[in-house]
């Protein structure tokens, strides 16, 4: 299910070949004279089909060119397969921020200078700022190319309905009993009937046993919800149903925090569990305790090392689709220790991956539970009863301070202590109408692991409430800068969001050799005007990185390439692209079939980016 994530950070040289001939003519490389005319071929194309100079440059090398004029292609255009390398911000830590009303209505049109960043109580210099809109836009079908090889392609071809919003739906089925998965079933139901044409669904659980793809199947969503059943890692593992009974939240107490309180309580039950007449010494009922501690809080961590393992699976899962993403996590809570602190973890993967995740209380509207579980009573001392049950209603307190943590720390909502969890699904499936994302870069940072506190305020005193992720978490070694810029262009093709520092134009042709193979080459324009080149030696240098990303109609990744154009221009040859342009033609063989195209293009200084998106039918 994964092996898209793999393609991500696999990208393939699939057939990607730049198609340099306007160049070679505007440098006088090839005879100046008119190109051969195109075979004739019926019209294949919309009436916004390409100009002859994108026509020219789709066109093979002639076979006479010269050594020559090779030579010269090669000191001023070449290119390379190799790891980007222009230049990344160093330790971003992103911030995204809902700012609200005290109604609940989410604040528009905030500029960076209303906002006010905090690291330890030190103020930070806001480096990045972009606003964020759940907008959905169509996807445009791309122009056919007139050129297009395929005699068959018919004209007219309706526009293709494709995916503009991913849900991953997150089960925590180790933590929930019985009666929170009953309920979930059936609210989850209303959620997927309600569902719009152009949402993909998954469908994933915190025990790993359950897993649906991301589809537009209704039935097949819905069918998937009788495997919702409570999955525990240890089955009562938290020290039910023996003596003493000692709690998660009580084995915490007593290793990470020393509450004498909790300590005593527990040598008082161990005591009434042990019934003798002489009991043991001070010094070993504290070892028999202590180990007794350490045992429940290790079964519980590793219990929530599972659950987090799973939401990361299914937030890779998610951060490779191209579109908006939202993780729906519904789960009645559980508690987090200093060990497992990789809450701070996932709340950096995901803003990092434009993922907002929106919580659910599976509890629904509850009272606080005194006794506990039947089937699992607790033992020890009638003395220290009241203390027991103090510990389960704190428990049961602080269980939810995770799904709070995830929902403010990505500009996520979370919705408690109701029963209609029908209408907080379906809350939960969108994005908040505008979120800000804050960046900046801490200065001397420590590569200690330690946890930073975080504060986001407004400028202006007002009642506005300030939605932000409370804290971060340093990492413990330094980031390769070649890898990071890396995945800053992968995420930026696995995203739906069109960004024009460096104007380009798509165009497509597609040839099918058979009923069931095709050949789609897409054709990018770019305007060289718009690059800002480094002056050295008396040329205009600088490399363009251009990534292809093909998906179906789900959203899965099908194939995709990157190349790296290094260009050394004269400046008669700047000159001239400056008014020609430059396209690159990358080719892919597919099935027929409906397809995302998906085109990201940076520059070697890595401060002007482009992308753009578009859909192309090849018939069956």
């Amino acid at each position: 299910m994964l092996k898209v994530a793999q393609h991500r950070l696999e990208w393939r040289s699939v057939g990607l070949i730049f198609s340099l001939g306007l160049w070679l003519l505007a440098t006088g490389a090839l005879p100046a004279q008119n190109p051969p005319p195109p075979t004739p071929t019926p019209a294949t194309s919309s009436p916004a089909a390409s100009t002859p100079s994108d026509t020219s440059q789709s066109q093979a090398q002639p076979a006479s060119d010269t050594k020559q004029s090779n030579d010269a292609n090669s000191a001023e255009l070449t290119t390379h397969d190799t790891a980007p390398t222009f230049k990344v911000r160093v330790n971003e830590v992103l911030v995204r921020v809902v700012v609200r009303d005290p109604s609940g209505k989410v604040i528009p049109d905030l500029k960076k200078e209303d906002f006010q960043l905090f690291d330890n109580k030190k103020p930070q210099t806001i480096s990045s700022f972009r606003v964020e809109t759940p907008d959905l836009k169509a996807v445009k079908p791309l122009d056919i190319n007139p050129n297009s090889l395929d005699s068959a392609a018919p004209t007219g071809t309706p526009v293709p309905v494709l995916p503009q919003r991913f849900v991953a739906v997150v089960f925590d089925d180790t933590d929930m009993i019985g009666t929170d998965a009953s309920n979930v079933r059936y609210q989850a139901q209303k959620l997927f009937d309600a569902l719009p044409p152009a949402d993909r669904v998954g469908i994933f659980t915190t025990s790993g046993q359950v897993a649906v793809d991301f589809t537009a199947e209704r039935m097949r969503l819905k069918d998937s919800l009788s495997a919702i059943i409570p999955r525990p890692l240890t089955g009562s593992g938290t020290g039910a149903n023996e003596c003493p009974s000692i709690s998660f939240y009580q084995a915490r107490q007593i290793v990470e925090f020393h509450d004498i309180q909790a300590t005593n309580v527990a040598e008082e039950d161990l005591l009434a569990c042990l019934d003798v007449q002489k009991p043991p010494p001070e010094s070993t009922l504290q070892t028999m305790i202590r180990g007794k501690a350490d045992s429940v809080l290790s079964t519980g961590e590793a219990q929530t090392d599972m659950v987090y393992r799973n939401i990361e699976a299914a937030m890779r899962r998610l951060a490779v689709m191209p579109g908006q993403r939202v993780m729906v996590f519904v789960s009645p809570g559980f508690i987090v220790t200093l060990e497992t602190r990789e809450q701070g973890d996932l709340i950096d993967r995901a803003n990092r991956s434009n993922i907002v995740i929106n919580t659910i209380d599976a509890r629904g509207l509850y009272a606080p539970d005194v006794l506990g579980d039947i089937s699992q009573p607790s033992y020890g001392s009638p003395q220290s009863a009241g203390m027991r049950a103090q510990f389960r209603l704190s428990e049961q307190h602080e269980d939810g301070f995770i799904l709070g943590e995830l929902a403010d720390g990505t500009g996520g909502t979370f919705f408690q202590n109701r029963n209609d969890l029908d209408v907080g699904m379906s809350r939960a499936v969108g994005a908040p109408d505008v979120s800000y994302v804050l960046g900046f870069s801490p200065q001397n940072l420590k590569y200690d692991g330690k946890m930073h506190l975080l504060k986001v305020s407004l400028a202006s005193k007002s009642k506005l409430v300030v939605q932000a992720r409370h804290g971060y978490y340093a990492p413990r070694t330094v980031k390769d800068p070649a890898q990071e810029a890396k995945e800053e262009i992968q995420e930026a093709i696995f995203s739906q969001e069109e960004m024009h520092d460096v104007p380009i134009e798509l165009q497509t042709q597609f040839f099918k050799s058979s009923d069931t193979q095709a050949k789609l080459a897409v054709l990018t324009r770019v305007d060289v005007n718009a690059i800002r080149f480094r002056k050295d030696a008396g040329r205009s240098k600088d490399n363009l990185t251009f990534a292809t990303a093909i998906f179906d109609q789900n959203g899965n990744f099908i194939t995709g390439g990157e190349k790296i154009l290094d260009m050394k221009l004269l400046d008669a040859t700047l000159a001239r692209l400056d008014h020609t342009g430059l396209t690159v033609k990358s080719s892919f063989d597919i099935k027929p079939g409906t397809y995302l195209v998906r085109m990201v293009v940076r520059d070697g200084e890595g401060s002007q980016m482009a992308a753009k998106n578009g859909a192309v039918t090849i018939p069956y």
